[in-house]
This record gives structure tokens, sequence and C-alpha cells, in this order.
């Protein structure tokens, strides 16, 4: 496996020689250590994927890379990664995930861009390109939200007699919807859009559960069916595979989780029943990220009943993504979160 084949030292200038070396390291690096740890719902075990992304694989793969391209001046200058640095950075990236700092989440930005810098070129990572390039949207938002706020500029004072301007408050749904509404609003649509979502929103009208929430598979899997994460959830809907067969989807010879409808059938069967165990959508929609159990507890330490109450305490990701979905409905279908109804009975 290579960025490119094998390429003749003596052509390639020692800059690009850098620049695709310091992409395999970071490639090799990133996947390989993401692969065993289930990153999403800390409660489940690591699942087998249906194509495992081996750790040693990888390696050995980017090792050969660097042996077979680089040449000697680059080589005296550069280390391939030790075992311990690969570690090291397995470690940080799933903390930041899980954990609830917006800043460790946005201090994996330099190596979670260079990976997928790398995926785009490698032949065959297409499926872990379009995961990855949503949780660096992902990564890029919480770099916005950390950002402080401009200190507002005082009103000028008002002449006797009249009346002072009254400031106009934005009311979110939730938290950073506004950043996320900013963000997506020019975005364009998914290339798969046109063929894909007529059929998700038919399933999702055949469940019961409204059709925008359909979008949702644009924040999971940026549209693509066979789109995979390293944990091992895979398609549009990126369905672990405990939650995968509890739905009543197979998830190997036939992977039910890369077909179109069957998925969308579970996450529309799937989002009902977390709406009806916290409520109300923005809930629901951190339950299907971070998981059920995650949401449960941390409602219940509060003693809350809604999803910005409890957004500080939930994972970094979860924070991003709530807003991030409910962005894309609005942006996608003209839908405003607290304007999107209830399943249907």
């Amino acid at each position: 496996m290579s960025a490119g084949g094998t390429i003749p030292t003596q052509s390639v200038r020692p800059h690009v020689f850098t620049f695709r070396i310091s992409v395999t390291y970071y490639v090799t690096l990133f996947l390989g250590v993401v692969a065993g740890p289930a990153l999403r719902g800390a409660e489940a075990p690591a699942p087998a994927m249906a194509r495992p992304v081996e750790a040693d694989e990888l390696f050995q793969a980017g090792q050969q890379l660097f042996d077979q391209i680089a040449p000697p001046e680059v080589k005296a200058q550069f280390q391939f990664p030790t075992k311990a640095q690969w570690d090291d950075f397995a470690l940080r990236f799933q903390r930041a995930r899980e954990g609830d700092s917006l800043e460790e989440l946005v201090a994996c930005a330099p190596e979670a861009r260079t990976a997928l810098a790398a995926l785009r070129l490698l032949s065959g990572y297409e499926d872990l390109a379009d995961w990855l390039e949503q949780r660096i949207d992902e990564i890029e938002g919480a770099q916005q939200a950390v950002v402080p706020a401009p200190v507002p500029r005082p009103l000028p004072p008002t002449r006797p007699g009249t009346v002072a301007p009254r400031s106009i408050a934005t009311v979110q749904p939730v938290p950073h919807y506004d950043l996320w509404l900013t963000r997506v609003r020019n975005r364009p649509v998914p290339a798969r859009a046109a063929a894909l979502m007529p059929r998700l929103r038919a399933a999702f009208v055949a469940e019961g559960v409204p059709p925008e929430l359909a979008w949702l598979a644009e924040a999971e899997s940026s549209l693509n069916p066979i789109a995979r994460s390293p944990a091992g959830a895979k398609g549009l809907f990126q369905f672990m595979p405990d939650t995968a067969k509890a739905m009543g989807m197979s998830t190997f010879l036939p992977d039910d989780r890369t077909d179109p409808e069957k998925s969308a059938h579970a996450a529309a069967r799937y989002l009902r029943t977390l709406h009806g165990r916290f409520g109300n959508w923005a809930l629901a929609l951190a339950a299907y990220n971070a998981g059920e159990g995650r949401v449960s507890r941390t409602l219940a330490k509060q003693g809350a009943t809604s999803f910005t109450a409890i957004a500080a305490d939930l994972p970094a990701e979860t924070r991003m993504y709530v807003p991030k979905v409910c962005a894309l409905i609005a942006t996608r279908a003209g839908v405003a979160p607290q304007q999107i109804a209830p399943p249907r009975r």
C-alpha cells in the first residue's frame, strides 16, 4: 500500500517526500491506534469489524512506504513512530472524544487533518475517509466554540425623552446551534443526496418518524453507505454491531448496515425508541451519539430534563454533534429544531 506506488527517489524533491512521509506517519498512527477501542459508546466492548483495520498491518505498510520512497537525507532527519508514540496518540484521541473538554478535542486537529489527507491519497480507504471527515468537522466546530466571543460595543447614550433600543437575544434551541447554522448554511449538498435522500425519507415516514431526521446520515457518514469507523460502526447511520442486531439487522453476509433502506428503517426505529425514552429530539440525538446510558446517568445526576442543562457534562464530541445535526436539518429541510414533530403514534 502506498500513496502513489514506488517513486524513484532521484526524481522527486525532498519536500515532497517529507509531505508523503508525514501523511503516512499520521495515517498509520491515527488509524492503527483507534482500531481497537470502541470510541462510540463507552459501555460496549469493541466489536469485530467486517473489514478490520489491523494496527500491525497499517504500521508495516507505513514503514514499507517510508523505506521505499524516502531518500537517505530524509531518513536521517525523520524517525518512524515508535509503539509508545502510537499508543500515546491513541489514548489522547480516545479521551478527547469521550471527555468533556472541547480544548482537548481541538488539540487532536493537526493529526486528524493529516490522517484525512492520507486517506484521500490512499486507494481503498474512502469509507474511513468519509467517516473521519465528519469527525474533523466536529473538531473544527469545537475550535470555533472555544474562541472567546467578542465583547459587544456599548450603545451610545440616548437623548432625554427617547427609549433605548432593546437588545435582541438569540434563543438557541441547543448550545452552539447558531455556530453550526453558520458553518453548514452554505455547505454544498452531498453528491449522493439526490439518489439517497428520497429513499431514506420514505423509510423514516414508514416508521412514523419525521423525514427531515434522515439528514442525520450526512453528519454520520457524509452520506456514504459503506462508511466505517475504526471502532466498527458502519453504514449511512453508523450502527455498531450490537445496536444493529438489536434493531433486527444482520452484520455479516450480508451486512444490512450498508443497505440504505434497511439501515434507514433501523435508524428511524432507534430514534423513535430514544425519543420515547428521553422525551425530545435533542436528548434523543445525544443518546444516539453518546449512548443511552451516558445520557440517562447525566440527566439523573443533574436532576435535569433537557439537553441544554446537561450538555457541558456530555462528551465533547456529543456537544458538537447535536447542534450540528439540528443545523443540517434546518438547512437541508427548512425545519428548525423546535419544529421537528414527535414520532407518529
